[in-house]
């Protein structure tokens, strides 16, 4: 009866022994497996809200409340001048709603840069810089680069017309922004080159008197200056002599024999008698 008991003890030891590795090996293995996936989880990224339009907006039309939603959007990589609260987009005390400056297509940001202030248009104003006045140039279909120019694009102007030395071409704004083309400010217009008749660009009370004097006494040109240009242009000058390579005559100077005399009186008149000159 003895020897049963313990037959039964040590098989019951063996198994207890057993089901305790057992259960070690499952624990052991599961911590790896929860180990492996923590690594392989990707991090968690921080997001921040931030509106974007429903739709596809073009410039001109107005921004409401049923145009935009609200999206989670990666907190590092929030593009500059976005909007992250309702109240800023849509301020309760406004007296208008926005107007888009930019064509925006389904799910991109509004951004500050492409929409008006509440209750503005999207005119020429809506475009001006601090401090910056608008002024208005009369072009051609050569004097306006063929009608390629874009709002936003910048030029430098050239002034032709008549000085002391001839006829000549001086380069005396460089690198000014386009902000109209004729009556038209939107800056996404795509169709084909259209001949304008007046550019208005964006310019200093200093350089809107140039441009007015410029104007007044001659013809301006327009020069389209390349999107990635930010060389500093010298200043330009010609005339016709240079332009045709034509040296200027070189002035000769004679000299003349010095005279120096006397008057002296011999009855009613004045006789001029030659001595000579003296230091």
């Amino acid at each position: 009866m003895r020897l049963v008991f313990g037959l039964v003890l040590l098989i019951g030891i063996g198994l207890a022994g057993f089901a305790v590795f057992m259960a070690q090996s499952y624990i052991t293995q599961t911590q790896a497996q929860l180990a492996a996936e923590r690594a392989n989880r990707a991090p968690v990224v921080e997001t921040s809200e931030v509106f974007v339009a429903r739709r596809a907006i073009r410039y001109g039309q107005r921004l409401t409340e049923q145009d935009v939603r609200a999206v989670k959007w990666p907190k590092e990589a929030l593009p500059t001048g976005v909007f992250t609260d309702r109240a800023a987009l849509f301020p309760p005390d406004a007296t208008g709603p926005r107007t888009v400056l930019r064509a925006m297509e389904p799910n991109e940001p509004i951004m500050a840069m492409k929409v008006t202030a509440p209750g503005e248009n999207a005119g020429v104003t809506s475009q001006l810089s601090r401090g910056m006045r608008a002024f208005t140039i009369q072009v051609n279909v050569t004097t306006g680069v063929a009608g390629f120019l874009r709002p936003t694009d910048r030029v430098d102007v050239y002034w032709t017309g008549r000085s002391s030395q001839g006829e000549i071409t001086r380069m005396i704004e460089s690198g000014v922004r386009v902000i109209a083309i004729d009556q038209s400010a939107d800056q996404d217009r795509n169709d084909r080159a259209v001949i304008a008749r007046n550019v208005t660009v964006e310019a200093t009370p200093q350089q809107v008197a140039a441009l007015a004097q410029a104007q007044s006494t001659g013809r301006l040109s327009l020069s389209l200056v390349g999107v990635e240009d930010d060389a500093l242009s010298e200043a330009v000058e010609i005339d016709q002599r240079r332009l045709l390579g034509i040296e200027a005559p070189q002035q000769v100077v004679i000299e003349r024999p010095q005279v120096c005399t006397i008057r002296t009186r011999r009855g009613n008149q004045v006789v001029e008698i030659p001595i000579p000159c003296t230091n």
